[in-house]
């Protein structure tokens, strides 16, 4: 039966690209969903903290994070776009897991050492990252700078807020 024969018509279909857009998303979101349920009143915590003159107030990480949050999800897809699921994304993969990480074992574990090794490792997959979408899309490339310069900063308070509170 075909649909002039009274079946009703598919809608239409949503395209690839959107769909794959809603994956980096969800993917970007996941990330941070970790953090969030791993970790029970982070900002009590640290406000808690002994921490340096410049440490930002606590306030500020949501709205920044989520505009991180944004352009990384953004960049990945301006990469798939170019290149499908291929091994380019790899890298992306790895920072995420790692920017993952970073919250439950900050904060969840109170390991401030440890996360600041592995900050400093999402530090070094971001700039992998970045090398490795430069080559496909500059747009992708520079749309992770605020990520990874805020992580340099991230790394820098990590490193501060671990030596005073030793």
């Amino acid at each position: 039966m075909n649909r002039s024969e009274g079946v009703l018509p598919q809608g239409p279909r949503m395209p690839a690209s959107i769909v794959a857009l809603a994956a980096f998303g969800l993917a970007v979101a996941a990330a941070a969903l970790i953090g969030v349920l791993a970790v029970t009143d982070t900002s009590g915590e640290y406000a808690a903290l002994e921490q340096p003159g410049w440490a930002p107030p606590s306030w500020l990480f949501g709205p920044v994070w989520t505009a991180l949050y944004v352009m990384i999800a953004i960049s990945g897809w301006l990469v798939w776009r170019s290149t499908g699921w291929t091994s380019r994304l790899i890298p992306y993969g790895v920072q995420l897991v790692l920017n993952a990480i970073w919250t439950p074992l900050f904060f969840g574990a109170g390991l401030r050492g440890p996360a600041l090794i592995e900050i400093v490792l999402l530090w070094l997959a971001i700039g992998w990252t970045v090398a490795t979408f430069r080559k496909v899309s500059t747009t992708a490339a520079w749309l992770l700078a605020p990520y990874w310069l805020w992580t340099t900063f991230a790394t820098a308070l990590n490193a501060a807020v671990w030596t005073l509170n030793r």
